[in-house]
């Protein structure tokens, strides 16, 4: 009963005072606001189980490089991994799979197909909603063309159609029998349109690693036993064949939530810190309004000690308070949050995981996920005990005789007050500076990476890919041949002054392969040179992204099917392999020993080009070797193709989106069953590739903006609060014939003074925190002294304007109406 008596007196107390409290129930819907949008893109992406009937034991297998997963593997490795015994079923399927061509309407669409082997359905434990799934014979070499669908698919582009198991499609071109429709509720990993089947070679000696390797857990099986039990399958794997899999090479099985998510846990993790800070300057302002308030209720307090209220009852009458304000903004927060947290995801880049479920998830769902309720709960709690503790103690010690004698509140008490109002200020102005210092941090590496030169031209660039995946493609010959006549045409349209096609972009990486240099000894029992990236290209490629020619000459529609095969190099790569030589008339052999899909005849060097930054804007230039598309085997083009989509670059002088439509119209008229997809600029390609530093940035500078703005209020607060109760002093001293400047210096000096032990204090606290930004940092060191500095003296800057609005009242102060009211 007297906690329900307290609950009422603070709901009263709510409604007397509503300027505090709509300013305190801000400042807490705001700190736990922004931890809400946090956490929910948090638990998303990084709580949730995954969507699937038995989700904790299901596992991917990767190559394991000293406790680095790489998680594409090659055909022969997945099916020695299969004879495990740790499984209830291993799955083999594309890691990003080219998209298929579904034709049949008005006009061809592009949609996402990946190979599965048959026991893909088994391993995510999913049964069709309608037909089957895949059988083994289906899966062999040489089966026949079966498709499973995906929901969504069925619905949107057969109308969902009771009868489709049976019914002929048309993928690449090729005839398809639909089979299957999986359930709504089944998410695939990766994300898919089409399933149709891997039909690995059990006799396969390809060793390009391309396919994704998914588990199920066999029933009392843990991670490590099955990762016992895959070393020694991996040993054996490498006694068999030395050549394909190095000593430093393991299998590793690793929770499959894990692999997804391991790119983004660090950098979500260091975003919820950051903005835990937030949190706890909220916290402290809200402290501070409670201490400027609790000189208003000494009295009161005082009274009621005085008629016999213990101390325990007046703290917790104070604490019911502080926890029914923090409750309210709680409320308030969680719902803005969860709006901000789909913000969040509206702003993320594309790579983020997971996230769509928040996306599409209604609104009343997202508020009423259990572990986003405990966050808010725990948050409120925790909140309204650490600002009104501070408070609540200090009225508690309260001395009721000498409070009810002491009607100015300024004995012990009020001083301790004072201190602790102090306190808080500095440990805002500390909290702002390393949330500013971090901002910065990463405000510079997008700026650094911005100023990058990718080594290529992004301008006036118009890129778009299609799959080449089918029967229609599947010689070199074929893809040349389309390449021409396509390049052709769309360079006739106007405004084009170029057009081309590789396997892949800048910036999106490129295929790795091994090779040798003919005439040149090899090191130890190495097989190969070296491994670099490799990408196959046509005539026009260098030409089309501007990128310069350095000696020799760059492949032409010469370097066909059936000449000399050529390659061209770039510059690091005739820096690494000849620092001391010319690399041009040099003889390679690129891919040989990986199996007969890279069979493949010794290049001629032809050339050396500028680098360009393929892995990425924040990775330097690799070296990359450049081959003729037409000069790539069959076997290699129908690998490729089945893989990677196609990318073309259309190099243009005016506005490369407006070309968009009549390329489609080209691409119609030269083959009726291609897809145009994924049509962008080189631009927005290479933004693509700093999406991630960009939604970092953005985060840490909206929580700095955050931070310092409630610091600003924290030390304008204090400073206000400090004059109004010196307003006597003040009088005195200017009765006594103080100088109105020294009062203004005296205000400024106070709060100054608090201000720089807060920017000391934070500049240690922001080297120590910095050095986690590392990892997300370019161009720029964690303890960049400019950053330092500037942030130091723009934190100083604020505080001082906070500080001298104040300090301006002050000097404003009428002595003889100060003394009167005293």
């Amino acid at each position: 009963m007297a906690i329900a008596s307290d609950f009422r007196y603070a709901v009263r107390l709510l409604f007397r005072n509503p300027r505090f409290s709509v300013v305190a129930i801000a400042a807490i819907a705001l700190g736990i606001g922004a931890n809400a949008a946090i956490f929910s893109v948090v638990n998303a992406v990084l709580l949730q189980p995954l969507p699937y009937a038995d989700a904790a034991r299901l596992v991917r297998v990767c190559r394991d490089f000293n406790g680095s997963p790489q998680c594409a593997t090659s055909i022969p490795k997945y099916l020695t991994w299969a004879r495990a015994r740790s499984f209830d079923a291993l799955a083999a399927y594309d890691s990003a799979g080219p998209g298929l061509n579904l034709s049949g309407g008005d006009r061809p669409q592009q949609v996402r197909g990946i190979h599965v082997s048959a026991s893909y359905f088994r391993v995510f434990e999913v049964s069709p909603l309608a037909g089957r799934t895949f059988t083994a014979d289906e899966d062999r070499p040489g089966g026949p063309n079966v498709a499973v669908l995906s929901y969504p698919l069925w619905s949107t582009h057969f109308g969902r159609d009771a009868a489709i198991a049976g019914r002929t499609i048309s993928l690449n071109g090729d005839p398809y029998v639909v089979v299957g429709v999986l359930p709504q509720r089944f998410r695939a990993e990766p994300d898919a349109d089409v399933f149709v089947p891997l039909q690995a070679d059990p006799n396969s000696t390809n060793q390009g690693h391309f396919l994704a390797v998914a588990g199920h857990l066999a029933s009392g099986t843990t991670i490590e036993s099955a990762r016992a039990e895959l070393k020694l399958l991996g040993n054996d794997f490498r006694r068999a064949n030395p050549k394909w899999m190095s000593d430093n090479e393991q299998v590793g099985v690793y929770a499959m939530r894990d692999i997804a998510v391991r790119e983004v846990r660090p950098a979500l993790l260091i975003l919820l810190g950051a903005v835990g800070l937030v949190l706890l300057m909220a916290c402290a302002n809200v402290a501070n309004l409670l201490l400027a308030r609790a000189a208003s209720r000494q009295r009161e307090v005082a009274i009621r000690a005085a008629v016999g209220a213990g101390r325990g009852q007046i703290v917790r009458q104070l604490l019911v308070e502080s926890l029914l304000l923090s409750a309210v903004g709680a409320v308030a927060g969680v719902v803005a949050g969860v709006w901000g947290a789909r913000t969040l995801v509206a702003m993320s880049p594309g790579s983020l995981p997971r996230v769509e479920d928040l996306a599409n998830a209604p609104l009343f769902s997202s508020l009423l996920d259990w572990r986003v309720l405990a966050f808010a709960i725990a948050a409120s709690l925790v909140t309204g005990v650490l600002f009104g503790l501070a408070p609540a103690l200090h009225l508690a010690r309260a001395n009721p005789g000498a409070t009810l004698k002491d009607a100015g509140g300024r004995g012990a008490t009020g001083r301790h007050a004072a201190r602790t109002r102090g306190l808080l200020v500095v440990l805002e102005m500390a909290l702002a500076l390393v949330l500013l210092v971090g901002a910065t941090l990463l405000i510079r590496t997008f700026a650094e990476l911005r100023d990058v030169r990718p080594g290529f031209e992004s301008h006036n660039v118009l890129t778009f890919k299609t799959s080449l995946a089918g029967s229609r493609y599947a010689t070199a010959r074929g893809v040349d041949q389309l390449v021409a006549t396509a390049t052709e045409r769309i360079h006739a349209l106007p405004g084009v002054d170029a057009a081309a096609m590789a396997i892949s972009l800048p910036t999106e990486g490129s295929v790795d392969l091994p090779f040798r240099i003919e005439g040149r000894a090899l090191e130890g029992d190495a097989q190969y040179h070296g491994d670099e990236n490799w990408r196959s290209a046509s005539a026009d490629y260098f030409r089309a992204l501007s990128i310069p020619l350095l000696r020799g000459r760059v492949f032409d529609r010469r370097d066909g099917p059936g000449a000399t095969p050529v390659v061209v190099i770039n510059a690091a790569m005739a820096l690494k392999f000849w620092k001391d030589g010319d690399p041009l008339h040099q003889r390679i052999t690129i891919g040989k020993g990986l199996g007969p899909e890279f069979e493949d005849g010794t290049r001629d060097i032809i050339g050396v080009v500028a680098d360009v930054r393929d892995n990425g804007i924040d990775q330097g230039p690799p070296p990359i070797m450049y081959v003729p598309v037409g000069q790539l085997s069959d076997r290699l083009t129908r690998l490729l193709n089945s893989v990677i989509p196609a990318s073309w670059i259309v190099l243009t002088n005016g506005r490369p989106a407006a070309l968009a439509a009549q390329v489609e119209k080209v691409f119609l008229a030269v083959d009726g069953q291609l897809a145009v997809s994924q049509i962008k600029t080189m631009e927005q390609v290479v933004s693509t590739s700093i999406a991630r530093q960009n939604f970092n940035m953005l985060l840490l500078t909206i929580f700095g903006g955050i931070a310092l703005l409630l610091a600003a209020i924290g030390i304008y607060g204090l400073m206000s609060y400090s004059v109004e109760q010196a307003t006597h002093d003040i009088g005195v001293r200017l009765a006594l014939g103080a100088d109105r400047r020294d009062i203004l210096s005296m205000v400024v000096a106070r709060g100054m003074t608090l201000a720089a032990i807060g920017v000391v204090l934070g500049l240690a606290a922001a080297v120590a925190a910095s050095r986690v930004l590392a990892t997300m940092l370019y161009g720029v060191r964690p303890t960049d002294p400019p950053t330092y500095v500037a942030v130091a003296l723009a934190l100083a800057l604020i505080a001082f304007i906070a500080c001298y609005v104040p300090a301006r009242r002050a000097m404003r102060v009428d002595p003889l109406v100060a003394l009167r009211a005293e």
